[in-house]
């Protein structure tokens, strides 16, 4: 997945490298503040796909002793500080040129210009489209494996790299769309003011996607808890052991886009020796990763567990597998739908 990402990534940087250029050269011949707010996007996006390279290598780094749970997080790191770079120098910027163009008086834009101008902004379309049905094509494939819608897909999925490829590539053609009609109502009604209102649209436009991207990336960065679905995959290993008898909590991470950590708090039955819990405990590390691959960290605490735990448990539980049943296509392969939450832990300990 790490190599499919690093292609989508690099197709996105080679189409923003070119339209950029485009635009850059444009803006400047013909003072069209929409292309120069296009320019602008496209360098944010370039630098953007850079440290989203620069994420998946150093991500790949093995587990060592200051980092004995890898790198994982770099990922969300360097995505975090993309979404930035796309609203400081894309957002701002944008915004600026269109406030700008809004207070001065601009000479006449020739027939010739707009011609430059509509040239310029279709080959950034075809570009920019390229890039985009490439990293579609790839989350969809992954939404598809996963079971999940396309859209929850792209908002849920704990790896922002090519979900930042996808939203920067879905803004860039609807902000090139935004650019032409803005250009078109300028050529069409003589005045300059749709060109800088459509700068400012595009420039909003960034801002919302880096607020979103930035939203989520923070949220893994700090210590998000792993899918429902990847939970309660951990839930269903746990309660097909009849040598535990209580659950009291059940705590996950996401350590990287594909690494997971799941602690949990159980109660053994009290007749298991330590060399079956030893065992119980092998058994139900081999299950979890056997079921879900991500799951690379396991640690079983052994710990009392009362029956009003144990019932504070089944109901977090519920709600984890209510979650996760709402995530789900339901024109999905039978093998993505999720699992019952029943967990039989509060009857065990009740001695039934």
């Amino acid at each position: 997945m790490a190599e499919e990402a690093k292609g989508t990534v690099l197709v996105a940087l080679l189409a923003n490298i070119g339209v950029g250029v485009a635009k850059a050269v444009g803006g400047i011949i013909t003072g069209s503040s929409a292309l120069l707010a296009e320019a602008a996007h496209s360098v944010a996006d370039t630098l953007n796909e850079i440290f989203l390279l620069l994420s998946l290598s150093r991500a790949s780094k093995p587990a060592d002793r200051t980092h004995p749970f890898g790198y994982g997080k770099e990922r969300f790191f360097w995505s975090l500080i993309a979404a930035v770079g796309i609203f400081i120098s894309g957002a701002v910027f944008s915004i600026a040129e269109g406030i700008h163009s809004l207070t001065t008086t601009e000479e006449e834009t020739s027939t010739s210009h707009f011609i430059v101008i509509y040239a310029i902004l279709a080959f950034s379309l075809v570009l920019e489209g390229g890039s985009l049905l490439k990293a579609l094509r790839q989350v969809t494939r992954e939404a598809s494996t996963a079971g999940r819608r396309l859209l929850t897909y792209i908002v849920r999925s704990p790896d922002p790299t090519t979900k930042t490829v996808a939203s920067e590539d879905s803004i860039a053609v609807l902000g090139v769309i935004v650019a032409i009609v803005g250009t078109a109502l300028h050529q069409i009604t003589g005045s300059p003011a749709w060109d800088a209102i459509s700068s400012i649209v595009i420039g909003v436009l960034l801002g919302l996607v880096a607020f979103l991207l930035g939203r989520d990336t923070k949220e893994l960065l700090i210590g998000e808890a792993a899918d429902p679905a990847v939970r309660m995959e951990a839930v269903q290993v746990l309660s097909a052991e009849e040598g535990i008898v209580g659950i009291k909590e059940i705590l996950t991470m996401q350590l990287g886009p594909s690494n997971v950590l799941v602690a949990v708090r159980l109660q053994f039955e009290e007749t298991l020796t330590g060399r079956e819990i030893e065992e119980l405990c092998t058994r139900v590390e081999l299950a979890m990763r056997e079921r879900v691959p991500a799951l690379t960290q396991v640690f079983l605490d052994p710990s009392r567990v009362t029956v009003e735990e144990a019932q504070q448990a089944e109901e977090r539980f519920e709600l984890t597998r209510t979650e996760a049943a709402s995530l789900v296509d339901p024109d999905a392969e039978p093998a993505a739908k999720v699992p019952a939450a029943r967990t039989r832990t509060a009857r065990r300990l009740h001695g039934t």
